[in-house]
């Protein structure tokens, strides 16, 4: 050793210790890289998917929009449900059913509210639609477009009145107490004078607009205007719930479906926003009510049973409870798979009883689950605080190896 290099310092044990944390946090930082390259490149759908941009995405989204108004006019060969059923009607019957999920993953997916008896509200649409219009009926006759808000409304109403003094319960108790909504609604359309029970409702009112030949445009037989209206119908819904989803409001439902009391504890009126949820809910169960009154022209009780709001729970949880896009693919094929598989249509419930089991064990969150991006812009935060933690941090400590025996002798001659 020099007279002029002066004394080297010893290595203490803290320096040592923090030299070897920074190795360590540069590897990480270095593996998890290359990880998160390796997985945009071979990933899932879903991480490829949120790895695009937004403009690609809305691209990507156009596309499919396209493709699914022309779905029932292509009519393809492989997916068609003909010559069991008419696959423009079918097309209708998916669409339906999609639009029903999306209403009720309000309910179950975003507050996390066991609902059982969804149907009802579907119910009261299409009573609503069929009292309203049809010529069986003495009341007011107006246009069917008009009924649609009146069918909102109403049952937005019935939602209201049903989760004021229910939601106060939770779990299998609220569970039991809209079952018993859904059946009493049925029995009252079964004793009710007016609502004719079994008889029902003939002729109900559809959308105006006739074809050259005088054949009304949106008639029973004819499934692709109902399509593309109800298609264009869930397009508006699915935008204005993303919307919702991502508000004060959704945060909320977010909250109490993870931990009502430790939502309740930190501010969040649980009880206020869980009846926003069932009143929003009912409002789209009634809209597709309404539609589906007017495409099928008939109307009594046989069709609000239990099953039938099974189904649309099935739907849901199918799909991917708190994802609205899960929820649309979870009613397509609810209403699908029997409509193309004709010969097993009877063994439905137990096809779809089989196929939740298999679902509830290798992918519990279903086919599409939910994504926590409550935040509008909470990719771009997400990615600058992942890129702030990743960067090494100046504890002051020089770093082993020669460099770091430099710096010690430079500190040591200041």
């Amino acid at each position: 050793m020099s007279m002029t290099d002066g004394p080297t310092p010893l290595r203490t044990a803290a320096a040592e210790q923090a030299a070897e944390e920074r190795e360590a946090s540069s590897k990480a930082a270095g593996k998890s890289d290359l990880g998160q390259r390796g997985r945009r490149k071979s990933g899932s759908f879903s991480d490829r998917w949120h790895a695009l941009s937004r403009q690609q995405q809305w691209a990507f989204l156009v596309v499919v929009v396209i493709l699914a108004y022309l779905l029932p006019l292509f009519n393809p060969p492989i997916i068609t449900t003909e010559p069991g059923n008419n696959f423009a009607l079918a097309c209708f019957d998916m669409a339906r059913f999609a639009l029903i999920a999306v209403g009720l993953n309000v309910v179950v997916g975003y507050a996390g509210l066991l609902d059982l008896g969804y149907v009802a509200f579907f119910a009261v649409g299409s009573y609503c639609a069929a009292m309203l219009t049809s010529p069986d009926s003495p009341f007011l006759h107006i246009p069917y477009l008009w009924t649609i808000p009146i069918a909102m409304a109403v049952t937005m109403f019935f939602g209201v009145v049903l989760g004021v003094p229910t939601l106060r319960l939770r779990g299998d108790y609220l569970a039991i107490v809209t079952l018993g909504f859904g059946e009493i609604v049925r029995i009252l359309a079964t004793i009710i004078p007016a609502m004719k029970g079994q008889v029902g409702f003939q002729n109900v009112g559809h959308p105006p607009g006739t074809e050259a030949g005088g054949t009304p445009i949106f008639s029973n037989s004819n499934g692709v205007p109902w399509y593309w209206l109800t298609l264009t119908i869930i397009i508006i819904v699915t935008l204005l719930v993303g919307n919702l989803e991502r508000s004060r409001v959704g945060r909320a439902w977010i909250a109490i479906r993870e931990d009502e009391d430790a939502a309740e504890i930190m501010g969040v009126p649980t009880f206020k926003y869980k009846v926003w949820a069932f009143a929003i809910g009912a409002a789209i169960g009634g809209l597709s009510g309404a539609l589906f009154a007017g495409q099928v022209g008939f109307v009594n009780n046989q069709k609000f049973d239990v099953t039938t709001s099974i189904l649309f729970l099935a739907a849901v949880v199918l799909g991917g409870a708190g994802n609205k896009v899960g929820a649309i693919l979870g009613g397509a094929l609810v209403s699908y798979i029997p409509l193309r598989f004709t010969a097993i249509a009877e063994y439905k419930y137990l096809i779809f009883g089989i196929a939740l089991v298999l679902i509830m064990i290798f992918r519990s969150q279903g086919l599409l689950p939910a994504r926590q991006r409550l935040l509008a812009y909470g990719r771009t935060a997400l990615n600058k605080i992942t890129s702030r933690d990743a960067e090494p941090k100046d504890t002051g400590i020089p770093p082993a190896g020669p460099e770091g025996r430099v710096a010690g002798q430079r500190g040591a001659e200041a």
